[in-house]
């Protein structure tokens, strides 16, 4: 989905003006936020790429979404209803804008315009999360490994308007998002390769299907 709200003119002028809002930098494998403290935080992923994970009493991880540039996410958008932690970690270097989703309607002192700003274009970028996370559930629903990374590939494909995608996963984190066997993936990837439907160089997946 195409935003027609300009995301990074908007965080240039935010964190310039509000004094409401803090910008902070995270390196790669960095916790950028937790969703157990209820602190109701909003954020925008300024540059880089995050994910939401979380961890089970076992230690396992799971991928529960992706966040890439100009993507909202914080505790305000997820309720936790489990004991299991959920952090937001770095997957390269990033810029995050926190802000407070309980100060979007109180202005600042200085009685600066980017709280309405923001609560108008709010509902759009709700909506741009919501398109994300139906198409998960959709790729969840699907009954085989080759079914959910076609999808997957053809969602990345539609989203960039072009044919040749870059992965924002390593194969290990495609498999733990698709949720599917590791093994079982890298197998159905090379069927699909030697049954003309994708080139891949790494990272990089070529749809060669209509």
């Amino acid at each position: 989905m195409i935003l027609n709200f300009n995301v990074e003119n908007f965080v240039k002028d935010f964190e310039k003006y509000c004094h409401k809002v803090k910008k902070k930098e995270f390196a790669k494998n960095e916790v950028i936020t937790t969703y157990i403290e209820k602190r109701n935080q909003f954020c925008i992923l300024v540059n880089g790429n995050a994910d939401l994970v979380r961890y089970d009493f076992n230690g396992n991880r799971t991928i529960i979404e992706h966040f890439s540039k100009n993507d909202i996410f914080g505790e305000v958008f997820y309720t936790v209803t489990t004991n299991n932690e959920l952090l937001v970690e770095a997957r390269n270097k990033c810029e995050v804008l926190i802000y407070s989703y309980n100060d979007i309607h109180n202005k600042c002192k200085n009685n600066c315009k980017f709280h309405q700003i923001l609560s108008e274009h709010l509902p759009e970028l709700i909506l741009n999360k919501v398109t994300d996370l139906n198409m998960r559930v959709e790729l969840l629903t699907k009954r085989s490994t080759r079914d959910k990374l076609l999808g997957y590939f053809s969602f990345l494909s539609k989203r960039n308007f072009n044919k040749t995608i870059v992965l924002p996963f390593s194969l290990t984190d495609l498999a733990d998002y698709l949720s599917v066997d590791r093994s079982a993936m890298m197998r159905e990837i090379r069927l699909l390769k030697e049954d003309g439907l994708i080139e891949k160089n790494g990272n990089i997946i070529t749809l060669l299907y209509k």
